[in-house]
């Protein structure tokens, strides 16, 4: 296998091994992007991007002429090998996705895979995200959890939105603008109770935020423009009662210990509170300390 090796024409100092690098890029306002992004673009043999439309106004944005090759979900598998086969000639390769870091609900996992599998070199070229972005505008507290797009099987939707909602955390959904109504009438079947941050056009002109009840969210306000990111807020009534059985159980476990293990305790429990065992066996120790 060959590598190559090029240096940047900037004062970075940065080196470009033959691999594959995983570059963030702008979610809307086009300033928005690294410079470490823009050399790893110099110093590319080719470019994969989601859409070469979308990618070619950034690169001509900022004066990058660079090979650019479409790579979607209907061709990942099929350019994967490709992709492999570049890299190990010597070559510098970036994959990128419409906007945001790639393999976030964006193609690209297959060839990541494929790279790990195959000890091929990865390097992530950190930069904007919509997750990111939305979180630090939200004033979210605590932890979260991230989904993304709903899938199109109602069958599925129900099912996962009924194990969400009893998770002890906020929830972050991606929704497409044609299905922004939609989305509101299923969350509040699901959180009717819950608040909901909405975030549209992030860092564009008509950027847009909005921090309401789901209950008296009103969908048709919410223009069906632009990607949208959703933080769905934590139930506190589910915080509270997880902590009445957390407490429930180290009562429990107090009892145990007395006559048992740390491991005869959390062996016994795992299968009896349906909790990992690991959890249980963190609690002994605790406890006895």
């Amino acid at each position: 296998m060959q590598i190559s090796e090029k240096k940047s024409k900037t004062n970075l100092n940065i080196k470009f091994n033959s691999g594959l690098y995983v570059v963030s890029t702008p979610i809307g306002n086009l300033g928005d992007i690294t410079l470490r992004a823009l050399e790893v673009f110099k110093n590319s043999d080719i470019i994969f991007c989601e859409d070469t439309r979308r990618s070619l106004k950034l690169m001509n944005y900022y004066n990058i002429k660079k090979n650019l090759i479409a790579y979607h979900k209907f061709n990942e598998k099929q350019l994967t090998h490709k992709i492999i086969s570049e890299i190990k000639m010597g070559k510098v390769v970036s994959l990128i996705s419409d906007a945001g870091t790639p393999c976030i609900s964006d193609p690209g996992k297959e060839v990541v895979k494929e790279c790990l599998k195959v000890g091929v070199k990865i390097y992530p070229v950190p930069g904007p995200s919509s997750i990111t972005s939305a979180l630090s505008v939200s004033g979210m507290d605590g932890n979260f959890f991230f989904y993304g797009f709903l899938p199109q099987q109602n069958k599925q939707i129900e099912r996962d939105l009924n194990y969400l909602r009893k998770i002890n955390s906020s929830i972050i959904f991606f929704v497409s603008p044609n299905k922004v109504k939609n989305f509101i009438n299923i969350v509040k079947k699901y959180f009717f109770n819950r608040e909901i941050f909405i975030a549209r056009e992030m860092t564009k002109i008509y950027e847009f935020y909005t921090k309401e009840k789901i209950s008296e969210i009103n969908e048709s306000a919410i223009l069906s423009k632009g990607e949208i990111t959703v933080i769905i807020y934590n139930d506190t009534k589910i915080e509270k009662e997880n902590g009445r059985i957390d407490e429930q159980l180290k009562e429990k476990i107090k009892f145990l210990l007395k006559k048992f293990s740390s491991k005869d305790v959390a062996e016994y429990l795992s299968q009896d509170k349906n909790i990992s065992k690991n959890k249980i066996y963190q609690l002994c120790l605790e406890i006895k300390k």
